[in-house]
């Protein structure tokens, strides 16, 4: 693979794979009339061309190359590879051996490990205590081929440093159980309290509700008791005397009748 190949790979959105334009109707057919006619027979790019004569157009590569993976084939294997990188069905924190580290702790994470990371910590006390007395020595002379004291000492304290941390990533599961079992518990009890304060607040408030009923009983038992109040009976209105008027004599209005 060439490092344009590799560059391509590596992008964040890298582009179709090149061979994307093989994927045709025409070669689809081509593919399912090879399948028909052979079954499950060699279906090399040679023998190809010679099944398929009667058609045209038939590629130089491969017809199979358009079939779908093999599921199968990727269970067996346990991953597969997409744009240059390995993916696994089961995603598993792999140990320090399964990466070419040396493990000093049990791989079985059901075993005790405390007294292997004790025995880590001490040597890694031991080891740093040891540096340091290498570091204050003389240097060696110039004739002396043999490596420092050092050297070989921060060696060991870098595989000590990595199992150290390859042990503590794989408590981190257990520390994400018990975290979330942390915060549902706390999510629960605010929940209880949330739910203990509206039954305190319901209960104040039927009791507010007794006490205005009892109040109302008794006001209306008062009103109950006490004699009804004499109505007071207003005069009545009289009416204003009729309008008298003087009597005309006979020949005045029949004169007022004539003009007019």
């Amino acid at each position: 693979m060439d490092d344009e190949q590799e560059t391509e790979l590596r992008n964040p959105f890298p582009s179709p794979p090149s061979h994307y334009t093989n994927y045709t109707t025409q070669n689809l057919k081509l593919l399912a009339l090879l399948k028909e006619r052979t079954g499950d027979q060699d279906n090399s790019e040679a023998r190809q061309k010679e099944i398929l004569f009667d058609q045209s157009d038939v590629p130089d590569w491969p017809l199979t190359s358009l079939e779908k993976p093999r599921v199968d084939w990727i269970r067996e294997e346990g991953h597969y590879t997409v744009f240059g990188d390995t993916w696994f069905l089961k995603e598993t924190i792999p140990s320090l051996g399964e990466v070419g580290g040396h493990q000093l702790y049990p791989e079985d994470a059901s075993a005790d490990r405390r007294p292997a990371l004790q025995a880590i910590l001490k040597s890694m006390l031991v080891t740093y205590s040891s540096l340091l007395g290498s570091l204050l020595a003389p240097p060696p002379s110039i004739t002396s081929n043999a490596p420092p004291d050092w050297h070989r000492q921060v060696e060991w304290i870098t595989v000590l440093a990595q199992n150290v941390m390859a042990a503590a990533n794989d408590l981190r599961p257990v520390q994400a159980r018990a975290s979330l079992e942390l915060m549902m518990q706390r999510q629960l009890e605010l929940r209880r309290e949330e739910t203990k304060a509206i039954h305190e607040k319901c209960d104040a408030l039927e009791a507010q509700l007794a006490q205005l009923r009892q109040m109302a009983g008794k006001k209306a038992e008062e009103q109950s008791e006490e004699p009804p109040e004499e109505e007071e009976i207003l005069p009545v209105a009289q009416a204003p005397p009729p309008l008298r008027f003087p009597l005309l004599p006979t020949d005045d209005i029949a004169r007022w009748a004539e003009e007019i």
